[in-house]
């Protein structure tokens, strides 16, 4: 292989972009270079991670005996987690770094992604104003999409990689749409945009539903009409030369807030809760090994420790007898099939962590060797996290250990009312099953049997009541009754019976006893209505349930820019 190389302004250059076998072509560039005063480029050290270790030491060699001239410039991706840092810490600690970073704001993302264009770029569609007014709302959709991922999971249910790229070609895919077409054809457009360039990155379907949303806002032919409005007191710009458009961004866009995403303000709030939780966790983790407590006493690390683990041990119950209940069963329904899969699912739970603290105590003591796996758990005890080998077999949890060992022995105690005479509960803890799809399926299982339909033509109806779980004497005759739900993104109005606005700063409001019951797919009401999902955790994700119709009076789309979502823990 070759290089590429060049000269400009009298200088040499090699240029070389590593991957498929490029490493010896970069140590012969290298080699010449130091020798003749030249200058290398390495493109995309990040795909070469086995060879760094090669540079590092080819650069140190030339750093003794080279050419005054000679420089070397390198360049990679940045690594998407602090675990994928592979560029050898010599290299780092000789050079000179840049970073390119990403703007911040939508007063920032919307000029960079103007700036892709020109003014050249405007007056290229026979159909200006059309092409203008499109173009702008694209920009202003780019912005979003690429800035909404900093409010995690309430913006993003998973992080994406939209880049400039999808920007521009969806603009060369709308310039030729327009010059083919008498009509603007905002159907295949948005189906263009949101399913192909922009939709080709998205895995998730809520996510999907989002960015198809956006585009069903931003470009309709209201936008023709001077009728739309990106945001809140952000109206689409009429037709404008380049510079204008600048400067209408820099005059009209209202400051940044979470309403020009179509958040609640509260979404911020929740976003920067979670970045300065995460700063004190690190904190907390670089804290001395002993820590000293109280006037004058010192108590160490492993004192704290072993007086917890004595504790949890003291507080954690006996097993289920799995067997023994069986016997008292004369018939396997739906929901005693989905009480013994609970009873076995927390069995093993805590069997894991009588077994890790029973030996962490005998480590303690001097009995057994110190393993890597106890001085884990004992640093997970000491820092008030969940060690890793509980979360494995446990259930989606964003809690500190603390909190989350209660809520544990509040789950056992839930578990040992409802296998007391196996009689479903007056109102149900959804949130206290490590699997709630199961619960819910049984519901249609339970009704299907009962009214001889078809299990694949059935759905569950959510109607949120106007009562708390004390309320309830007993269960309802088919369904359930469910309590212990949140709504992020918004609250429901128990009077009026739809979801409205949430309150500013009530992140997570509470919902109301919901009661759940199946029906046939073909009854089911859909005017009105807001497709709701429903997730274990504020992670959403992998933690997603089930979705539930709530009735809405405001637009649908507004609920969904707005990240609206039932979780059962917060």
């Amino acid at each position: 292989g070759k290089t590429l190389g060049y000269t400009f302004n009298n200088r040499n250059f090699h240029n070389v972009s590593l991957g498929q076998g490029q490493e010896v072509v970069a140590e012969h560039a290298l080699d010449l270079a130091a020798k003749e005063g030249h200058w290398v480029i390495l493109q995309n050290i990040h795909l070469v991670a086995k060879w760094l270790s090669t540079l590092e030491k080819k650069l140190e060699q030339h750093s003794e005996s080279s050419h005054q001239d000679f420089r070397v410039f390198i360049s990679a991706e940045p690594a998407p987690s602090p675990d994928s840092h592979i560029i050898p810490q010599g290299i780092l600690e000789n050079a000179i770094k840049i970073t390119n970073e990403a703007p911040t704001g939508m007063h920032a993302n919307l000029h960079k992604a103007l700036d892709n264009f020109t003014q050249d770029t405007l007056e290229m569609c026979s159909r200006e104003n059309e092409f203008k007014s499109i173009l702008f709302a694209l920009c202003y959709f780019h912005a979003v999409v690429a800035e909404r991922r900093k409010f995690g999971p309430q913006g993003w249910n998973r992080s994406y990689p939209f880049n400039t790229g999808d920007l521009t070609i969806s603009v060369n895919v709308l310039y030729n749409y327009l010059e083919a077409s008498s009509k603007v054809p905002y159907d295949d457009l948005r189906y263009l945009f949101g399913e192909i360039m922009y939709g080709g990155h998205i895995t998730d379907d809520w996510d999907r539903r989002l960015c198809k949303t956006y585009l069903e806002e931003f470009i309709k032919p209201e936008m023709l009409e001077g009728e739309l409005f990106l945001a809140p007191g952000f109206p689409l710009p009429g037709n404008m030369d380049y510079n204008g458009y600048h400067q209408y961004i820099d005059d009209t866009l209202p400051s940044e807030s979470p309403y020009l995403y179509g958040l609640h303000p509260n979404a911020e709030i929740g976003f920067l809760t979670q970045t300065s939780e995460k700063l004190f966790h690190i904190v907390l983790e670089m804290q001395p090994r002993d820590a000293s407590m109280g006037e004058g006493g010192v108590v160490t690390r492993e004192e704290m420790v072993k007086a917890l683990l004595e504790e949890m041990l003291e507080k954690l119950a006996d097993e289920f007898n799995i067997t023994e209940l069986m016997a008292k069963v004369e018939e396997r329904t739906p929901y005693i099939v989905v009480a013994f899969q609970e009873c076995e699912r927390m069995n093993i739970l805590t069997s894991e962590i009588k077994r890790s603290l029973q030996e962490l105590e005998l480590g303690l003591k001097g009995e057994l060797t110190m393993t890597s796996e106890m001085e884990n758990l004992q640093n997970a005890l000491f820092l008030d996290m969940v060690p890793e080998s509980w979360i494995r077999k446990a259930y989606p949890s964003t809690a500190t250990l603390g909190t989350w060992f209660a809520d544990l022995l509040t789950r056992i105690k839930e578990l040992e009312a409802w296998i007391g005479d196996f009689s479903l509960p007056s109102a149900v803890w959804l949130a206290g099953f490590f699997n709630p799809q199961s619960f819910l399926t049984a519901i249609m299982q339970s009704t299907a049997r009962k009214n001889k339909w078809p299990l694949d033509k059935m759905t569950l109806q959510c109607d949120v009541t106007k009562k708390n779980k004390e309320d309830f004497s007993g269960p309802p005759r088919e369904g359930a009754y469910v309590h212990g739900l949140f709504m992020e993104g918004a609250r429901w109005d128990t009077q009026s019976g739809i979801i409205t606005d949430a309150r500013l700063k009530e992140l997570t409001a509470s919902m109301p006893v919901v009661f759940i019951k199946a029906i046939p797919a073909d009854k089911q009401d859909v005017q009105g209505m807001y497709l709701c999902p429903m997730y274990k955790t504020r992670q959403r994700g992998p933690t997603y349930v089930w979705t539930f119709n709530l009735k809405t009076k405001e637009k649908p789309s507004k609920w969904v820019l707005a990240g609206v979502a039932l979780l059962l823990q917060i």
